[in-house]
Order: C-alpha cells, then structure tokens, then sequence
C-alpha cells in the first residue's frame, strides 16, 4: 500500500498539527493520563488522513469486454437514463457511492481512447441528490474502446468533496485499471453504459476499483 500525492499537503500539515501538539504536551506540567487524553484524538485524526489517502496494490485487470468498477464505494443506481451531455440519447447508468472511509482513487473501467474530458463547477449538494449530476462539481470522461464502444464515466463531488482531481485529456490512451483521477473527502462515480450492455452487479454490492465487474459490452 502506498499513499495517494493527491494527499500530500493535508498529510503535511496534520503531521505538523500532531507535532506541535506532542512537543506541547512533552513541555507542559501535566499528569501522564491527562496528556495521553489530549494527544489521542490528534493521533487518531492523523492516521484517518493516511487511511484516507491509501492506494492499495491491486493488480490490473485483463483487457476485454469487461467493464470495471471504478471507484470503491458501494453500487446505489442501476437505471436507464437519458445522458445529455455527450451521448444525447438512453444510458444504463451504474452509479458508486464513495464514503469518506473507502479508497478515492479512480481508475479507467475500461482501456481505449481518451476522445472527451469535461470539468464542470458547480455545487455541493449530498452526493445521492437527484440532482448532484447534473448541478454538482464534475468531470466527464468518455474512452473508445478498440470495438468502438464508447463509456462515459463521470466523478462528482459531494457535501464533504471539495476537490476533483483528474489527469485525463483527449488524445490519451486509457488502460484499464490505471489511474485516471482522485475525488478528495468522498462523493461518487457514474458510468454510462451502452443498453445493450450486460450488467454484472446489482444495487447494494460493494465495489472494489480495478477488481469488480460492472458490466459486458
């Protein structure tokens, strides 16, 4: 497991914040119970940051037609809906609820051709607002594959997110599995999906980045 550089400076400073407060305690006149008290919910602050920022080592998927799961979280939509900013026309819709707890690294669903990347301001409403697609902070990325399917995912911010961080740009070739963004402080992804495409999870699944099958296309 390593540590996410999207991390870096919030893990800078809550070191700094867990230092000062150690010397601190070390120079004050206190009874041993009552430092130990103080410092452990700054020690416990601390080493929620680095579980936050934490990248597992996960394998890359093999290539094919298996689309999946993007993010950690857990599967909360699976509907047709019309996508109207790229397709114009009826999605399968496969959304992931991020927690604060789970891994916020986002990876390809799929291998390809990057051929569109959208960022958006926006809001911050609760992340399984019905709205939050379409009103919150995003980004949209949309890879070709080699049959000519094309799969738009899509990272949105949510109540607690404050920052969405994606490396994609039209032109860039996606390997499913590999890093394409970080959402920072929890939120969601939303995959568009061909209706042909054949769903391999359900509503409630818990999905793993790089290891769960979302989909056939």
């Amino acid at each position: 497991m390593t540590l996410h550089r999207e991390g870096k400076p919030t893990m800078a400073i809550a070191a700094t914040v867990l230092a000062v407060v150690a010397v601190t305690l070390y120079i004050v006149n206190l009874p041993f119970w009552a430092k130990g008290f103080i410092f452990l919910p700054f020690l416990v602050l601390f080493l929620l940051v680095l579980w936050f920022f934490r990248v597992p080592a996960r394998n890359l998927p093999p290539d094919g037609d298996i689309v999946i799961a993007p993010a950690d979280g857990k599967i909360v939509v699976i509907e047709k809906t019309f996508e109207p900013e790229y397709f114009n026309d009826e999605r399968i819709q496969v959304s992931v609820f991020m927690s604060p707890l789970n891994v916020h690294q986002n990876v390809y669903p799929v291998s390809g051709d990057v051929v569109y990347t959208k960022y958006h301001k926006g809001k911050y409403l609760v992340a399984w607002h019905p709205k939050s697609s379409t009103e919150n902070e995003r980004s949209t990325t949309v890879v070709k594959t080699g049959n000519g399917t094309e799969v738009l995912f899509r990272q949105i911010a949510g109540a607690v997110a404050r920052r969405i961080c994606f490396y994609s740009k039209p032109g860039d070739k996606a390997t499913k599995g590999e890093e394409y963004g970080f959402i920072k402080f929890g939120s969601r992804v939303d995959i568009f999906l061909p209706v042909t495409a054949q769903i391999l999870c359900k509503i409630g699944d818990k999905a793993v980045n790089k290891v769960t099958e979302i989909a056939r296309i």
